[in-house]
């Protein structure tokens, strides 16, 4: 058993035996987290969101369009936001995917991962949030659908009731493009 085993298991045990409050465990205790100004902008993510998916498979093409809706809920005592997404990612074709983000007070950045219907695994992300300009700003890193890693930087824009969402990949010529756009628009 493991370090972090042992730990776990001791404040289980101890919060289901009633450890006294003034004991030597209990005074070891880092305090628990609670939800510090960071955590506002996930108010801005909460909600049922329509989205519309914008997929640009390279220069001078025209976009692939699809939709579907996203549900986050903020959740972990108002510590991270929990994402659910139903709908197409390219025409016919059905997604799911599901993510969380927190905010990281020792990177001072919000992290997060996902995974999807059209992943092989879980993908993380950094970010950090400009309140001036009401963007987030980041990298998104995991592997695409062909199984190779990718590092994308990303980019959500916080507009009211919309909010969109970009992916950006070097493209064949080496130069950075949009890869992918989802406008999101908050229901009613």
């Amino acid at each position: 058993m493991g370090v972090v085993d042992r730990l776990c298991r001791s404040i289980v045990f101890g919060l289901c035996l009633g450890v006294p409050a003034g004991s030597a465990f209990a005074q070891d205790m880092p305090p628990i987290p609670k939800p510090g100004p960071e955590h506002q902008l996930f108010k801005e993510d909460e909600g049922t969101w329509n989205a519309k998916i914008e997929i640009f498979p390279g220069p001078g093409a025209a976009p692939m369009v699809s939709t579907g809706v996203e549900i986050s809920t903020i959740g972990c005592g108002g510590l991270c936001l929990i994402t659910d997404f139903k709908g197409e990612m390219m025409p016919g074709q059905p997604f799911h995917g599901h993510g969380t983000a927190a905010y990281d007070p020792q990177k001072k950045k919000y992290v997060g991962n996902w995974t999807d219907s059209m992943s092989r695994g879980i993908a993380t992300s950094e970010a950090t949030y400009d309140a001036a300009t009401k963007r987030a700003t980041g990298v998104m890193e995991g592997a695409d659908a062909s199984g190779k890693m990718v590092r994308s930087r990303t980019v959500v824009d916080y507009k009211g009731a919309t909010r969109i969402f970009s992916i950006y990949n070097p493209g064949p010529d080496g130069k950075e493009a949009e890869t992918m756009r989802i406008t999101y628009t908050r229901k009613p």
